[in-house]
Protein backbone atom coordinates (compact mmCIF):
# COMPACT_ATOMS: atom_id res chain seq x y z
CA UNK A 1 0.00 0.00 0.00
CA UNK A 2 3.07 2.31 1.10
CA UNK A 3 4.98 1.65 -2.06
CA UNK A 4 1.67 2.00 -4.35
CA UNK A 5 1.06 5.44 -2.80
CA UNK A 6 4.34 6.59 -3.00
CA UNK A 7 4.83 5.79 -6.68
CA UNK A 8 1.67 7.28 -7.78
CA UNK A 9 2.50 10.64 -5.37
CA UNK A 10 3.19 13.57 -8.15
CA UNK A 11 1.85 11.81 -11.21
CA UNK A 12 3.38 13.61 -14.22
CA UNK A 13 3.63 16.98 -11.81
CA UNK A 14 7.26 18.71 -11.84
CA UNK A 15 8.62 18.40 -8.13
CA UNK A 16 8.54 22.26 -6.76
CA UNK A 17 10.47 23.08 -3.66
CA UNK A 18 8.23 23.25 -0.78
CA UNK A 19 5.44 21.41 -2.18
CA UNK A 20 2.82 19.79 0.09
CA UNK A 21 2.81 15.88 -0.57
CA UNK A 22 0.75 13.51 1.73
CA UNK A 23 3.31 11.11 2.07
CA UNK A 24 7.12 12.17 2.76
CA UNK A 25 8.74 8.82 3.37
CA UNK A 26 7.99 5.10 4.31
CA UNK A 27 7.70 5.71 7.80
CA UNK A 28 5.45 8.62 7.86
CA UNK A 29 3.44 7.37 5.13
CA UNK A 30 3.03 4.08 7.10
CA UNK A 31 1.98 6.13 10.12
CA UNK A 32 -0.79 8.43 8.36
CA UNK A 33 -1.97 5.63 6.40
CA UNK A 34 -2.49 4.05 9.61
CA UNK A 35 -3.95 6.73 11.40
CA UNK A 36 -6.51 7.74 8.92
CA UNK A 37 -7.59 4.32 7.21
CA UNK A 38 -7.01 1.75 10.30
CA UNK A 39 -5.48 -2.09 9.88
CA UNK A 40 -7.30 -2.47 7.12
CA UNK A 41 -6.33 0.16 5.40
CA UNK A 42 -2.63 -1.16 5.46
CA UNK A 43 -3.87 -4.12 4.02
CA UNK A 44 -5.56 -2.92 1.37
CA UNK A 45 -5.61 -5.31 -1.85
CA UNK A 46 -4.31 -8.28 0.28
CA UNK A 47 -6.85 -10.51 -1.67
CA UNK A 48 -6.18 -9.76 -5.10
CA UNK A 49 -2.06 -9.69 -4.01
CA UNK A 50 -2.68 -12.97 -2.96
CA UNK A 51 -4.62 -14.71 -5.76
CA UNK A 52 -1.49 -12.60 -7.87
CA UNK A 53 1.55 -13.95 -6.11
CA UNK A 54 0.06 -17.67 -6.42
CA UNK A 55 -0.14 -17.39 -10.19
CA UNK A 56 3.01 -15.52 -10.91
CA UNK A 57 4.96 -17.42 -8.12
CA UNK A 58 3.37 -20.80 -8.76
CA UNK A 59 3.88 -20.53 -12.77
CA UNK A 60 7.32 -19.04 -13.17
CA UNK A 61 9.09 -21.65 -10.13
CA UNK A 62 7.18 -24.08 -11.46
CA UNK A 63 8.17 -24.15 -15.09
CA UNK A 64 12.00 -22.87 -14.87
CA UNK A 65 13.38 -25.66 -14.44
CA UNK A 66 11.97 -26.94 -17.27
CA UNK A 67 12.30 -24.09 -19.47
CA UNK A 68 15.87 -23.98 -18.52
CA UNK A 69 16.22 -27.44 -18.89
CA UNK A 70 14.50 -27.18 -22.03
CA UNK A 71 17.16 -24.56 -23.62
CA UNK A 72 20.34 -25.93 -22.23
CA UNK A 73 19.49 -29.19 -24.16
CA UNK A 74 18.26 -26.50 -27.26
CA UNK A 75 21.61 -24.67 -27.53
CA UNK A 76 23.90 -26.57 -25.01
CA UNK A 77 23.05 -30.30 -26.54
CA UNK A 78 22.70 -31.51 -22.23
CA UNK A 79 20.57 -30.72 -19.39
CA UNK A 80 21.26 -27.78 -17.23
CA UNK A 81 22.75 -30.06 -14.37
CA UNK A 82 25.34 -31.31 -16.34
CA UNK A 83 26.28 -28.26 -18.51
CA UNK A 84 28.78 -25.35 -17.39
CA UNK A 85 26.38 -22.37 -16.94
CA UNK A 86 25.33 -20.38 -19.01
CA UNK A 87 24.03 -17.39 -17.91
CA UNK A 88 21.86 -15.64 -20.81
CA UNK A 89 20.25 -18.66 -20.64
CA UNK A 90 19.29 -18.76 -17.22
CA UNK A 91 18.04 -15.27 -17.46
CA UNK A 92 16.23 -15.77 -21.00
CA UNK A 93 14.21 -19.05 -18.79
CA UNK A 94 13.46 -16.44 -15.98
CA UNK A 95 12.32 -13.84 -17.80
CA UNK A 96 9.90 -16.27 -20.25
CA UNK A 97 8.36 -17.69 -16.89
CA UNK A 98 7.55 -14.30 -15.95
CA UNK A 99 6.23 -13.19 -18.66
CA UNK A 100 3.67 -16.35 -18.29
CA UNK A 101 3.11 -15.74 -14.91
CA UNK A 102 2.64 -12.11 -14.97
CA UNK A 103 0.10 -12.95 -17.91
CA UNK A 104 -2.22 -14.72 -16.18
CA UNK A 105 -2.12 -12.97 -13.12
CA UNK A 106 -2.53 -9.39 -14.80
CA UNK A 107 -6.17 -8.64 -13.70
CA UNK A 108 -5.22 -9.65 -9.78
CA UNK A 109 -2.34 -7.26 -10.15
CA UNK A 110 -4.64 -4.78 -11.35
CA UNK A 111 -7.38 -4.80 -8.86
CA UNK A 112 -4.89 -4.85 -6.06
CA UNK A 113 -3.01 -1.37 -7.68
CA UNK A 114 -6.74 0.17 -7.61
CA UNK A 115 -7.46 -0.86 -4.38
CA UNK A 116 -4.15 0.48 -2.44
CA UNK A 117 -4.48 3.56 -3.87
CA UNK A 118 -7.57 4.11 -3.10
CA UNK A 119 -8.21 6.65 0.08
CA UNK A 120 -10.78 9.32 1.26
CA UNK A 121 -7.65 10.56 3.65
CA UNK A 122 -5.01 11.41 1.40
CA UNK A 123 -6.01 10.75 -2.36
CA UNK A 124 -2.79 10.08 -4.83
CA UNK A 125 -3.58 9.16 -8.84
CA UNK A 126 -7.17 8.30 -9.87
CA UNK A 127 -9.37 6.96 -7.49
CA UNK A 128 -11.33 3.52 -8.03
CA UNK A 129 -13.72 2.72 -4.92
CA UNK A 130 -13.74 -0.80 -4.99
CA UNK A 131 -15.99 -2.73 -2.03
CA UNK A 132 -13.91 -5.93 -2.75
CA UNK A 133 -11.62 -7.94 -4.76
CA UNK A 134 -14.75 -9.87 -6.55
CA UNK A 135 -16.34 -5.98 -6.51
CA UNK A 136 -13.29 -5.00 -8.45
CA UNK A 137 -13.60 -7.25 -11.15
CA UNK A 138 -17.28 -7.37 -11.83
CA UNK A 139 -16.79 -3.26 -12.12
CA UNK A 140 -13.80 -3.73 -14.27
CA UNK A 141 -15.86 -6.81 -16.67
CA UNK A 142 -18.80 -4.58 -16.67
CA UNK A 143 -17.01 -1.58 -17.93
CA UNK A 144 -14.56 -3.01 -20.68
CA UNK A 145 -15.07 -6.88 -20.61
CA UNK A 146 -11.54 -8.65 -21.14
CA UNK A 147 -9.80 -6.11 -22.71
CA UNK A 148 -10.72 -3.70 -19.49
CA UNK A 149 -9.24 -7.09 -17.24
CA UNK A 150 -6.04 -7.02 -19.00
CA UNK A 151 -5.43 -3.11 -19.37
CA UNK A 152 -1.52 -2.30 -18.54
CA UNK A 153 -0.85 -6.46 -18.84
CA UNK A 154 2.44 -5.60 -21.29
CA UNK A 155 4.01 -3.08 -18.53
CA UNK A 156 3.41 -6.07 -16.12
CA UNK A 157 4.64 -8.17 -18.39
CA UNK A 158 7.73 -6.46 -18.44
CA UNK A 159 8.22 -5.71 -14.74
CA UNK A 160 7.85 -9.21 -14.16
CA UNK A 161 10.27 -10.62 -16.93
CA UNK A 162 12.77 -8.04 -15.82
CA UNK A 163 12.28 -9.04 -12.08
CA UNK A 164 12.34 -12.91 -12.62
CA UNK A 165 15.25 -12.99 -14.62
CA UNK A 166 17.23 -10.94 -12.56
CA UNK A 167 15.85 -12.68 -9.77
CA UNK A 168 16.75 -16.76 -10.95
CA UNK A 169 19.57 -16.02 -12.95
CA UNK A 170 21.00 -14.12 -9.63
CA UNK A 171 19.90 -16.74 -7.40
CA UNK A 172 21.50 -19.33 -8.99
CA UNK A 173 24.87 -17.53 -9.41
CA UNK A 174 25.39 -16.35 -6.12
CA UNK A 175 23.94 -19.76 -4.53
CA UNK A 176 26.98 -21.36 -6.37
CA UNK A 177 29.74 -18.94 -5.28
CA UNK A 178 27.89 -18.98 -1.47
CA UNK A 179 28.08 -22.48 -1.54
CA UNK A 180 31.65 -22.44 -2.31
CA UNK A 181 32.17 -20.48 0.15
CA UNK A 182 30.79 -22.13 2.76
CA UNK A 183 31.93 -25.19 1.90
CA UNK A 184 35.38 -24.25 3.46
CA UNK A 185 33.44 -24.06 6.94
CA UNK A 186 32.09 -27.52 6.51
CA UNK A 187 28.37 -26.31 4.81
CA UNK A 188 26.63 -28.67 2.49
CA UNK A 189 25.45 -26.43 -0.66
CA UNK A 190 22.13 -27.29 0.98
CA UNK A 191 22.63 -25.61 3.98
CA UNK A 192 20.23 -23.28 4.59
CA UNK A 193 22.61 -20.54 5.12
CA UNK A 194 23.35 -20.67 1.29
CA UNK A 195 19.82 -20.30 0.82
CA UNK A 196 19.83 -17.34 3.12
CA UNK A 197 22.50 -15.61 2.11
CA UNK A 198 21.95 -16.00 -1.47
CA UNK A 199 18.58 -14.83 -1.52
CA UNK A 200 19.52 -11.46 0.17
CA UNK A 201 21.78 -10.48 -2.39
CA UNK A 202 19.22 -11.52 -4.75
CA UNK A 203 16.31 -9.74 -3.42
CA UNK A 204 18.80 -5.98 -3.54
CA UNK A 205 19.37 -6.74 -7.23
CA UNK A 206 15.97 -7.55 -8.46
CA UNK A 207 14.46 -3.99 -6.72
CA UNK A 208 17.46 -2.36 -8.44
CA UNK A 209 16.52 -3.60 -12.10
CA UNK A 210 12.34 -4.10 -11.54
CA UNK A 211 11.75 -0.48 -9.71
CA UNK A 212 11.79 1.40 -12.89
CA UNK A 213 8.82 -1.03 -14.21
CA UNK A 214 6.69 -1.65 -11.38
CA UNK A 215 6.25 2.39 -11.39
CA UNK A 216 5.32 1.89 -14.71
CA UNK A 217 2.88 -0.49 -14.03
CA UNK A 218 1.40 0.83 -11.09
CA UNK A 219 0.75 3.98 -13.11
CA UNK A 220 -0.38 1.92 -16.31
CA UNK A 221 -2.68 0.00 -13.95
CA UNK A 222 -4.39 3.14 -12.02
CA UNK A 223 -5.27 5.65 -14.58
CA UNK A 224 -8.98 6.43 -15.90
CA UNK A 225 -9.91 4.71 -18.60
CA UNK A 226 -10.67 6.87 -21.62
CA UNK A 227 -13.71 6.29 -23.83
CA UNK A 228 -12.40 4.54 -26.52
CA UNK A 229 -11.01 1.54 -24.34
CA UNK A 230 -7.26 3.20 -23.63
CA UNK A 231 -5.76 5.38 -20.89
CA UNK A 232 -6.42 9.33 -20.73
CA UNK A 233 -3.08 9.72 -19.03
CA UNK A 234 -0.65 6.68 -21.39
CA UNK A 235 -1.04 5.20 -24.59
CA UNK A 236 1.02 2.56 -24.21
CA UNK A 237 4.07 1.20 -21.86
CA UNK A 238 6.36 3.35 -23.69
CA UNK A 239 4.46 6.20 -23.45
CA UNK A 240 4.11 6.41 -19.87
CA UNK A 241 7.95 5.48 -19.37
CA UNK A 242 8.47 9.12 -21.52
CA UNK A 243 6.05 10.93 -19.72
CA UNK A 244 7.36 10.37 -15.96
CA UNK A 245 10.64 10.55 -16.79
CA UNK A 246 10.43 13.50 -18.80
CA UNK A 247 8.03 15.29 -16.19
CA UNK A 248 9.17 14.40 -12.90
CA UNK A 249 12.88 12.93 -13.86
CA UNK A 250 15.01 9.78 -14.23
CA UNK A 251 14.60 9.49 -10.72
CA UNK A 252 11.10 9.22 -10.25
CA UNK A 253 11.61 5.75 -12.20
CA UNK A 254 12.67 4.76 -8.28
CA UNK A 255 10.15 6.35 -6.40
CA UNK A 256 8.92 3.74 -3.36
CA UNK A 257 12.55 1.81 -3.47
CA UNK A 258 12.60 1.90 0.07
CA UNK A 259 9.28 0.75 0.64
CA UNK A 260 9.56 -1.73 -2.63
CA UNK A 261 12.69 -3.59 -1.08
CA UNK A 262 11.05 -4.12 2.49
CA UNK A 263 8.81 -5.79 0.62
CA UNK A 264 10.24 -7.53 -2.17
CA UNK A 265 13.95 -8.00 0.17
CA UNK A 266 11.81 -10.86 2.41
CA UNK A 267 9.69 -12.21 0.05
CA UNK A 268 12.54 -12.99 -1.74
CA UNK A 269 14.65 -14.59 1.39
CA UNK A 270 11.44 -16.45 2.25
CA UNK A 271 10.73 -17.50 -0.78
CA UNK A 272 13.80 -19.22 -1.48
CA UNK A 273 14.52 -20.68 1.55
CA UNK A 274 11.02 -22.99 1.18
CA UNK A 275 11.74 -23.43 -2.20
CA UNK A 276 15.08 -24.85 -1.32
CA UNK A 277 13.97 -27.16 1.62
CA UNK A 278 10.72 -28.14 0.08
CA UNK A 279 12.83 -29.46 -2.78
CA UNK A 280 15.14 -30.93 -0.67
CA UNK A 281 12.11 -32.57 0.99
CA UNK A 282 10.65 -33.98 -2.27
CA UNK A 283 13.92 -35.42 -3.08
CA UNK A 284 14.13 -37.52 -0.14
CA UNK A 285 10.61 -39.60 -0.62
CA UNK A 286 11.35 -39.55 -4.38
Amino acid sequence: VVKTRLQLQGELAKETPGAARPYRNVAQAFWVIGKNEGLRGLQKGLGPGYMYQILLNGTRLGLYGPVKDTLYRTFAGQPSSAAQRIIPLDVAAGGVCGVAGAMLGSPFFLVKTRMQSASKFAAVGHQHHYRSMADGLQSIWRAGGLRGLYRGVSAAMLRAGVGSSVQLATYDVLKAQVARGLAHRGLTDSSVWTHLLASMGTGLCVCVSMNPFDVVSTRMYNQKAAAGGGGTLYRSTAHCLYKTVSTEGFFSLYKGFLAHYLRLGPHTILMFVFVEQIKALGARFM
